[in-house]
């Protein structure tokens, strides 16, 4: 790999962005990819899949051997709201193999008791993002119920991307939150995105059965998602 590859490399690592080094085995060049640029045609459908599964992979492709060496920021879920829900979530989505962060104001609900070994924050949405900015890696669910703490993070979670948003409440309820975010200013084809009432349809009722049905939903959405 050449010296500006790997300097590339390493910065689109550390904006948690994917790429593939496709390297020609037999005659040792290569280049980088990132995802999202145009490839050709013949190349194209080997490295949207080594996006997709984020698996390194050795392929033949107009009589060139190849190997594909991804590198896929690791997927995380950032939960707005330290209820019941995100309690039965922490230990299922760490088995599934996602980083959960729970952020929540509120500091009856947000206790290190609560939430003994997750990533914790008791503050605002709107200071815990601006430091930890939300990307295309993040699946972000709000559950807390109140506008004043959900909106804001909904909002940021479209325009930056995630790959899932998801809300909880009723569709009487998500009818007033979209009213809400057309007047912060986003379309409605992004607002379309939000996965709500959140999770699988898989007639949830309990917080850990409502839990499994986010989990679901946010994995159907990453191994689905759009990869140009």
């Amino acid at each position: 790999m050449k010296r500006a590859d790997l300097v590339r490399l390493n910065a689109l690592r550390a904006e948690r962005r994917a790429s593939v080094y496709v390297a020609d085995l037999d005659q040792g060049d290569g280049r980088l990819i990132a995802e999202g640029e145009v490839v050709d045609d013949s190349l194209a459908a080997a490295v949207r899949s080594a996006f997709r599964t984020g698996k390194s992979v050795q392929v033949e492709i107009d009589g060139k051997r190849l190997f594909l060496n991804v590198q896929v920021p690791p997927p995380r879920i950032v939960a707005i709201g330290a209820v019941h829900i995100t309690q039965a979530l922490a230990p299922i989505a760490a088995i599934a193999g996602f980083d959960l962060s729970v952020i929540d104001p509120r500091t009856a609900f947000a206790t290190p008791e609560r939430f003994e070994g997750v990533d914790l924050v008791a503050d605002w949405p709107e200071d815990v993002l601006e430091a930890r900015p939300l990307d295309a890696y993040t699946a972000l669910i709000a559950v807390t119920h109140d506008p004043k703490i959900d909106d804001f993070p909904i909002a940021a979670g479209l325009r930056a991307g995630c790959f899932y948003v998801g809300a909880l409440g009723s569709r009487k309820t998500h009818a007033k939150r979209v009213e809400r975010l057309l007047a912060l200013g986003l379309t409605e084809d992004r607002i379309a995105r939000i996965d709500a009432p959140i999770g699988l349809d898989i007639g949830a009722i309990s917080p850990a059965e409502i839990a499994v049905s986010v989990l679901g939903a946010v994995i159907q959405s990453f191994r689905r998602r759009d990869i140009r």
